[in-house]
C-alpha cells in the first residue's frame, strides 16, 4: 500500500415561508449528473503521519466535543470534488446577484454554511475564491457575529442573506458567514468555505441550513438527498484530483446500488446530527461489545474521513487483530498493526450488517510493515454521539440522508459504482446553475406535525419534479471533521 499524501489540518470539516415558485410543470421528473474528482498521494514521513494523525484525532473531539449549536424543482449542475485519497468531499453553490460560484466542502455533520470573505487577509483566504459582499447587489449584512471553532482552527466574521443557488435549486434569503479571519490550514485550495448538511439545531448561526430549507418546502420530489463514494486511497497511480462518486439531491440514483435501501429512523427528538444507534461491530468476526443507549449514538458524517468510538470498544476490535498494539506518542488514541494482515470489521445500525474493506481500514502505511487503522478512540462532549461514523465507513455502502421521516438508510453498492473506484478523470470546475425553482427562508424553523412531516410542506402544492444531482468528488488526505 503507498502512502497517504500530507493531510492539512482541515477542520472541514428558518422556520421556512411557504412562498415556493415552480417552473412549468414537466411530463417527467428531471434528473441531472455531475462528476467528481480528487488528489494523488505523496509519500510522507513516519513524523507527518503522527502530526496528521493527532490533529485528525483533536479535530473530531473538538468538533463533537464542544459543538457550537443553539442547546419544485427546477434544471441546474452541481459538480463535486472529492480532496487528497478520500479525505474530503466539495461541490458548488453559487451566490449572489449576479451569481458567484464557490467551492465548498460537504459535511453532514455540521449545518452552517460560510464562506472566507474578500476582506481576509489571513493565508488561509491566498489562492481561493473568497466572497465580495459589495459585488452583489442583492446582498444584505445582518450585523450579526459569527464564528465557528475547530480542532486545527476557528472561523469568524459576520452573518449574511443573499440568493445561494444549487443544483438548480434557489434559496432566495439564505443566511451564511462571511469570514474576514480564518486560521492557517482551514482551506485548501479550491475550497473557499463549508456547506453544513445537517439539522438546523446545531446551527452556530441558527438559522436553517440550505438543504433542510428545500427538504421541508417541499421542493425535492422526495425530501432526501444521497452518497457515492469512491475509493483512491491506496491507489499510487492516483493523481491529486480524482472522480470521487456522486451526491444526489431529492432522488436516489438507482444505477448506483442494488436492492433495497436500510432505512433506521434517527431517535425520537434527536435531530441534530444524522445519527443511528451502532447496535453490533464484528472485528475478525468476533462481536464486540457495545454499550446500550447514548453510549451507542454515531454521527454519520461525511466530513469526517476516519472512525472515531469509545475507547474500550475500539480497543476491542484491535485485540483481535494480531500483533496490532496501541499508538503512542502522537498516535495516541490510534492503533498500529502488520499491513500483511486482512482486517475484516462490519457495522450495523438495526438493521443489516456493513463491511468495511480492508483497504478502508488501511488508513496510513508508517513504513514497509507496519499500518495504522481507520478506528480510533474518541473522548466526545456530553451532548454529542459517542461514536463519529466517517468516509472509512461510507465509501463501503450507498447513504441516504432522509429529511421526512428523519432517518439514514445503506444500500449495497452496485457493480457501476464499484468500478468508479480507481479510475483516473477530469477535474469538474465549479459551476452556477439556472434556477427555476425560488425558495424563501426568511424565518427560522419547519415545524413538524405529529407524523413528522413537515407542516410546511402540507401547505405547499406544485408540480412534482425532481432533480438528481450525480457529482463527481475528488480527495485530499486533509483532515475532514
Amino acid at each position: 500500500m503507498a502512502p497517504f499524501s500530507s493531510l492539512s489540518p482541515l477542520a472541514l470539516l428558518v422556520s421556512l415561508s411557504a412562498n415556493v415558485v415552480y417552473a412549468a410543470p414537466r411530463s417527467s421528473p428531471l434528473s441531472l449528473s455531475m462528476s467528481l474528482s480528487r488528489r494523488a498521494p505523496e509519500a510522507r514521513s513516519p513524523d507527518e503521519i503522527g502530526s496528521w494523525a493527532q490533529a485528525h484525532k483533536a479535530n473530531v473531539e473538538t468538533k463533537y466535543g464542544n459543538p457550537s449549536s443553539k442547546a419544485k424543482r427546477s434544471s441546474g449542475q452541481n459538480l463535486i470534488v472529492n480532496q487528497k485519497a478520500d479525505s474530503s468531499f466539495f461541490g458548488s453553490v453559487a451566490i449572489g446577484t449576479p451569481p458567484v460560484a464557490y467551492d465548498v466542502i460537504l459535511d453532514t455533520g455540521s449545518a452552517d454554511l460560510w464562506l472566507a470573505s474578500s476582506t481576509c487577509t489571513e493565508s488561509a483566504c491566498e489562492g481561493i475564491a473568497t466572497f465580495d459582499s459589495s459585488s452583489s447587489s442583492s446582498f444584505q449584512n445582518k450585523s450579526t457575529e459569527f464564528s465557528i471553532t475547530y480542532g486545527s482552527g476557528d472561523a469568524a466574521g459576520t452573518l449574511g442573506e443573499d440568493i445561494v443557488q444549487m443544483a438548480g435549486f434557489s434559496v432566495s434569503n439564505q443566511v451564511f458567514g462571511v469570514c474576514d479571519q480564518v486560521s492557517d490550514g482551514l482551506l485548501n485550495s479550491p475550497v473557499s468555505g463549508l456547506l453544513g448538511l445537517a439539522f438546523q439545531t446545531i446551527a452556530s448561526s441558527g438559522a436553517s441550513p440550505l438543504w433542510e430549507t428545500l427538504a421541508s418546502s417541499g421542493a425535492w420530489d422526495q425530501p432526501l438527498m444521497a452518497f457515492q463514494l469512491t475509493r483512491f486511497n491506496n491507489d499510487s497511480k492516483a493523481t491529486d484530483l480524482e472522480p470521487g462518486g456522486t451526491f444526489t439531491m431529492g432522488a436516489t440514483n438507482t444505477s448506483l446500488y442494488t436492492g433495497d435501501i436500510d432505512y433506521n429512523d434517527i431517535p425520537d427528538n434527536e435531530e441534530s446530527y444524522w445519527l443511528q444507534t451502532v447496535s453490533s461491530i464484528t472485528s475478525q468476526g468476533s462481536a464486540i461489545t457495545i454499550s446500550s443507549g447514548s453510549s451507542a449514538l454515531a454521527a454519520i458524517d461525511t466530513g469526517t474521513t476516519l472512525i472515531g468510538g469509545p475507547a474500550d470498544a475500539v480497543a476491542e476490535i484491535y485485540s483481535n487483530i494480531p500483533n496490532a498494539e496501541a499508538g503512542t506518542g502522537q498516535l495516541e488514541g490510534y492503533y498500529i498493526y502488520p499491513c500483511s494482515t486482512t482486517v475484516n470489521v462490519t457495522m450495523a445500525f438495526g438493521g443489516k450488517s456493513w463491511a468495511i474493506s480492508n483497504a478502508d481500514f488501511q488508513a496510513e502505511q508508517l513504513n514497509e510493515d507496519t499500518c495504522m487503522g481507520a478506528f480510533f478512540s474518541l473522548t466526545t462532549g456530553s451532548n454529542a454521539p459517542a461514536w463519529i461514523v466517517g468516509d472509512t465507513f461510507l465509501k463501503n455502502v450507498y447513504s441516504v440522508f432522509r429529511y421526512n421521516p428523519a432517518s439514514v438508510g445503506f444500500a449495497t453498492l452496485s457493480a457501476e459504482a464499484l468500478a468508479m473506484n480507481g479510475v483516473n478523470a477530469a477535474v469538474p470546475s465549479a459551476t452556477i446553475g439556472s434556477a427555476a425553482a425560488t425558495i424563501s427562508a426568511t424565518a427560522t424553523a419547519g415545524t413538524r406535525d405529529a407524523n413528522g412531516a413537515s407542516i410546511i410542506q402540507s401547505l405547499l402544492s406544485g408540480p412534482a419534479l425532481s432533480l438528481l444531482v450525480i457529482a463527481m468528488t475528488m480527495v485530499f488526505p486533509s483532515i475532514c471533521i
